[in-house]
């Protein structure tokens, strides 16, 4: 017999986790830890955080933190920034293989002989990309201020942009530059169904399609509304509408309607009948795996001390260029 049928299972399966919960709030304080989690993250790991936000306003709170301890519940490149920009503390990620399809897709000695053959180019590098890659670029972008760092390049500097050829072009088109574009994505921002989107959109004319730039361009031309994980949630607390078709990972709704009461977020369809809307890295990240994690304080992320500082001069520039 399965724990699922055994009568009261879900008011012991609910009990287990409300102490893991407790046990989390617990050792924070014990370890003078810190947990920092992305909007991505399922809706629990979310409450608990200390601090939840997007790839710039975690990298930001990781750079400032006092705390002996940063626990990331986030993926791979994003705990490989906080120890970056924040040697002094131990940086454990719940889950190792919490990698990206995005950063995999980009990988360094494939990218070394890419900008060898530009050398006359800037390289502007997206945070979802590996320390190794980041110690190549000249500065780091987030979706919220790739824009703005774009803009901050003279106009005569010719342009390499890393590795998402998706918010490479909607940069390109929002800055009307030309720039050479490494053909990495997201898989969860291209799964979105535009054919099944457009259905959605029929059956709720009252509702605005608001997207990612990581989104495919032909639905981003769609969108009432295109902008970073934070800039979407901004964007529906202020906006007039009620009702909106999200086309980002799911795990942001959450936000959405605590900040957002009283409106309606549906989730933008994948192109099968699948969770591929969800990030599944990011879901490798658990409440028991925190506190496993912070427990042991493993599994630690370790830079040597070259990369790291070399990977840490274009994330300062990206700081400095977004004040």
């Amino acid at each position: 017999m399965s724990i699922g049928t055994v009568p009261g299972a879900r008011y012991i399966d609910r009990q287990m986790k409300d102490d893991t919960l407790e046990t989390i709030m617990r050792l924070k304080k014990e370890k003078n830890a810190i947990l920092l989690a992305h909007y991505y993250q399922e809706e629990e790991i979310q409450d608990i955080a200390d601090f939840v936000g997007d790839s710039l306003e975690l990298a930001r709170t990781a750079k400032t933190t006092h705390a002996g301890m940063i626990v990331f519940a986030g993926v791979h490149f994003m705990a490989e920034g906080a120890k970056i920009l924040n040697p002094s503390a131990r940086v454990v990620i719940p889950d190792l293989q919490a990698g990206c399809s995005l950063s995999d897709s980009c990988p360094p000695k494939a990218f070394e002989y890419f900008r060898r053959q530009h050398p006359d180019h800037f390289v502007v590098s997206y945070i979802n990309c590996s320390a190794a890659i980041k110690a190549q670029s000249d500065v780091i972008c987030t979706s919220s201020n790739a824009v703005k760092i774009v803009e901050r390049i003279p106009r005569d500097r010719k342009i390499i942009f890393a590795p998402d050829r998706n918010l490479g072009a909607y940069v390109a088109r929002q800055t009307r530059r030309e720039m050479l574009l490494w053909p990495g994505s997201c898989i969860v921002h291209e799964t979105f169904s535009e054919r099944k989107i457009a259905r959605l959109m029929l059956d709720h004319p009252d509702a605005e399609l608001i997207a990612h730039p990581e989104c495919e361009a032909s639905l981003l031309e769609k969108a009432k509304f295109t902008g970073s994980t934070s800039g979407l949630i901004k964007y529906v607390e202020s906006a007039k509408a009620r009702k909106f078709i999200v086309a980002t990972e799911e795990g942001v709704i959450h936000q959405m309607k605590k900040r957002a009461p009283g409106k309606e977020f549906i989730p933008a369809p994948p192109n099968h009948e699948c969770s591929c809307n969800e990030c599944a890295f990011m879901r490798l990240i658990t409440p028991e795996k925190i506190r496993a994690s912070l427990e042991t304080g493993e599994p630690e992320i370790t830079l040597t001390e070259d990369l790291r500082l070399r990977a840490l001069k274009p994330l300062e520039l990206m700081l400095e260029w977004s004040k």
